[in-house]
């Protein structure tokens, strides 16, 4: 097993090579003469070779001394270098930046505004992996992930809340040519809605609308679930449904005419977006920044 008092002796004797003296080496390590002198004399016992001849004027290397010490001391440098850059990832962004993303947001928000991203950090790759659960990040080797929904009940750990979305009911100018449009909320368990899994419990997420105090509950029916929201939005656009989404990345497609807003009087809904990372303590540099930058593109 390593000794980590070994690499401190290590250092202790570099100072006194590289100084010259003792209290030389004191000085620059904020210790006494004695001290410095007695962790060398402790290095020595640990390996068993004596390092250096001392005398009242001199302070030399043994040859045993000279080889140990040009053996090591390019170690300690790599040691060094090592933890140096270590810090340097809670200050610099660059690296590998794993992140778990929900296809929706990646598809929508996220990919369309990559490139800005790594225009502003060069030094930074960056690997997207969307699936539709976060699963476990550590054992998957993920830096971040972004979810909307509640935070779980059982989870452990870090959650920022992003942004809070509309929910909007929509349909596409095909849909209500055929089927008419939907003009009060209950109207809608007449038409035929595009329903969404719940990846809990395999069941469709209820609908509802609300303004204020009010909460509608609405009674959905249809043939169609599915369990990806860009099949959602994909299905809705092809006129086959009426659609709950998230109003984040919607502006495009109803600014075009492609989808219809149906009840923007019902503004109250709202579904959270949060990213999720595995400690608050030492954060990369590269996760704090992705995290504002996902503030920033979908504010």
């Amino acid at each position: 097993m390593f000794d980590g008092r070994l690499l401190n002796g290590v250092g202790v004797l570099a100072a006194v090579v590289e100084s010259g003296s003792f209290a030389r080496a004191a000085v620059a390590l904020g210790l006494t003469a004695s001290g410095v002198s007695r962790a060398v004399a402790r290095l020595e016992s640990r390996i068993g070779v004596r390092l250096l001849e001392r005398t009242t004027r001199s302070l030399r290397l043994t040859d045993d001394g000279t080889r140990f010490y040009e053996q090591v001391v390019p170690l300690l440098g790599g040691i060094e270098e090592a933890a140096a850059y270590a810090a340097g990832t809670t200050q610099t962004v660059r690296g590998r930046l794993r992140i778990n993303v929900d296809p929706y947001f990646s598809r929508l928000i996220l990919g369309p505004n990559l490139g800005t991203f790594l225009d502003r950090y060069p030094d930074l790759q960056i690997e997207v992996v969307t699936r539709n659960e976060i699963g476990d990040l550590v054992a998957d080797g993920m830096d971040v992930a972004v979810r909307f929904g509640e935070i779980p009940a059982k989870n452990s750990l870090i959650a920022r809340q992003l942004f809070r979305t509309r929910v909007i009911t929509v349909a596409a100018p095909s849909y209500l040519a055929r089927h008419g449009t939907p003009k009060l909320p209950v109207d809608l368990t007449d038409h035929t809605c595009i329903q969404y899994q719940d990846p809990l419990t395999g069941r469709a997420f209820e609908w509802e609308l609300r303004r204020g105090k009010k909460v509608v509950p609405i009674e959905t029916r249809g043939r169609v679930l599915v369990n990806d929201a860009g099949t959602a939005l994909a299905t809705c656009l092809a006129g086959i449904g009426i659609a709950q989404v998230f109003s984040l990345g919607m502006k495009p497609y109803i600014d075009s005419g492609q989808l219809v807003d149906l009840y923007p009087d019902w503004p109250d809904e709202t579904f959270p977006l949060h990213c999720f990372y595995t400690s608050r303590h030492h954060v990369p540099a590269k996760v704090r920044a992705f995290i504002d930058f996902c503030v920033e593109i979908v504010s």
